[in-house]
């Protein structure tokens, strides 16, 4: 006989903006079904649409309030392409600071604030690093909380000195930045940046220097760095390895096995005349797909982008589409039904390779690939320890954690290439065309499409991290990134799905704090918590 499934709803899973929610069907303890839901529609495209084209520069950056500079770059770099501006390095140097100080702030706010916190869940009472986990990360009273919290907001310092506030800012434009820093800025900037090193980042996130955690390039030179000193083992880094090899993190929450980036980081040098076809060359960081089922590497040109509604709460018919052919028509009526619509994110993809997952993980694998130009930035870490222990909700973090070093030394070539003397701003002429923006926001690949005619904007599309990973099923029946991942989950408890949420914060599905969760046959609430 058949063993009976039993469906959970749970509303909503994430920590920070409530609007996703989760439907997993569990048979024998694991998840065998999952569906993503997008709960709110924010509607920019509508919004903007017959807008002054600079209109996304102030509108776009309060579409997160934690990633609002990746928005900004966005928008700012789309109507660069649209325009046909001139960039000057000053300005490139000026945004990549915007874009860089903000993700390193993201990385403890998301270690702390919404992943680790799930450590001390009663599930894992009877683990070997349980009492640590509380002493350390148990929310407002764990010490490490306490300090990865509070140094999150140096980064963000930095920008308000670029950007003169920090969420929010449009210091960005068409052309270059609305700011020209002085020699105190630039050397006040570096004194934040050695705080948050000197702080943190080396002491408590490590264990080690920076420069010997970059002698690291593989999983073996990982084990060696582990083993070799306490002060390693017992880093926040180290800790993070050791909880997820006891508590069974990395046996689950594994995903698609296809990952895009867009790349990021334009080069001060080679992108000061900006256009579509360029970018992707002209990135520190090189974007491209990865197929980790067939260990190939492709490049990933806007054009490939596709986005369907099958599943989606729009009337704008079911067949695959580029943003810039997508005309935005929410429906009026949103009444979830798992056969047809429910949800209001898309289901994006590459023409030709399918779905695929966007983050930490799918830059870090890319980074390890021999694509791309010889001077772009390579690290054959993370890529090592996929292909030696393959794919988890572990590994997905770690990837994230991993970056922070990076992002660092990104931060410093910036502050240390600045030449004040030079312009930081070039003045554009306005006219009709269409223009694309991207990045890495920390979540992953961010994009903006826009279309100006008449001296106005005809259309605005948005395909944000959150758009890749939290996408519904297919017209095929494919799941989106985040369902896959779920699939194969044990579930301890169902009254606490905690491992639901481990799959989908691995992500950094930026959602809110209170979780109920439901039986949906009996329509009997099995709990309700709050999971910070």
């Amino acid at each position: 006989m058949a063993t009976a499934v039993q469906t959970l709803d749970i509303s909503p899973v994430g920590r920070v903006e409530g609007d996703l929610d989760v439907r997993v069907d569990i048979r024998d303890g694991v998840v065998v079904e999952a569906y993503t839901q997008a709960e709110l529609f924010r509607g920019f495209e509508v919004i903007l649409r017959d807008k002054d084209p600079q209109a996304g520069l102030v509108v776009t950056p309060r579409a997160c309030g934690i990633c609002g500079a990746s928005h900004l770059t966005c928008a700012a770099w789309a109507l660069d392409t649209a325009w046909q501006t001139e960039v000057p390095r000053n300005a490139i140097l000026a945004r990549n600071i915007g874009q860089l100080v903000e993700s390193l702030q993201s990385m403890p706010r998301h270690h702390y604030g919404l992943f680790m916190i799930d450590m001390v869940n009663e599930n894992y009472r009877h683990g070997k690093f349980y009492d640590e986990a509380v002493r350390r990360y148990a929310p407002f009273t764990g010490t490490n909380y306490e300090i990865g919290v509070t140094i999150s907001g140096k980064p963000v310092e930095i920008y308000a000195l670029f950007g003169g506030q920090w969420p929010h800012s449009s210091y960005m434009v068409p052309g270059g930045v609305m700011c020209a820093p002085t020699l105190s800025d630039v050397t006040r900037s570096w004194s934040i940046l050695e705080y948050f090193r000197t702080n943190w980042l080396e002491p408590v996130w490590l264990g080690c220097s920076m420069e010997r955690y970059e002698q690291i390039k593989s999983y073996d030179d990982f084990m060696a760095w582990l083993n070799e000193r306490p002060e390693h083992a017992d880093s926040d880094l180290g800790m993070y390895y050791r909880i997820s090899e006891d508590v069974g993190l990395m046996k689950f929450g594994g995903g698609l096995g296809k990952y895009v980036s867009w790349g990021y980081i334009p080069h001060e040098d080679r992108y000061q005349h900006p256009t579509i076809d360029t970018r992707q060359q002209s990135v520190v960081m090189k974007g491209g797909v990865y197929d980790a089922k067939a260990d190939k590497f492709h490049p990933m040109n806007q054009s490939f982008t596709r986005e369907s509604t099958t599943h989606g709460w729009y009337d704008e018919g079911s067949n695959p589409v580029h943003p810039f052919n997508r005309t935005t028509r929410p429906m009026q009526s949103n009444d979830r039904d798992f056969s047809g619509a429910y949800t209001w994110c898309t289901e994006v993809a590459h023409e030709q390779l399918g779905r695929m997952e966007a983050g930490p993980l799918s830059r870090q694998l890319i980074a390890g690939g021999d694509h791309g130009e010889s001077w772009q930035h390579s690290d054959p870490f993370i890529l090592d320890v996929y292909k030696k222990m393959g794919p988890s909700l572990w590994l997905r973090h770690f990837a994230r954690m991993h970056e922070v070093v990076k992002v660092y030394r990104q931060i410093e070539h910036c502050l240390r290439e600045f030449r004040l003397n030079e312009p930081f701003y070039i003045k554009p002429r306005e006219r009709d065309g269409q223009g694309w923006g991207a990045t890495e926001a920390m979540r992953g690949a961010l994009a903006h499409w826009i279309e100006v005619k008449g001296g106005k904007i005809s259309n605005y599309q948005i395909i944000a991290p959150t758009t890749w990973n939290v996408g519904p099923h297919d017209a095929q029946g494919g799941r989106g990134p985040i369902e896959e991942a779920l699939v194969g989950t044990p579930i301890t408890n169902p009254a606490d799905p905690v491992e639901v949420g481990h799959v989908a914060r691995s992500f950094d599905s930026c959602l809110v704090c209170t979780v109920h969760a439901h039986d949906a046959k009996s329509g009997k609430e099995l709990a309700r918590f709050r999971t910070a």
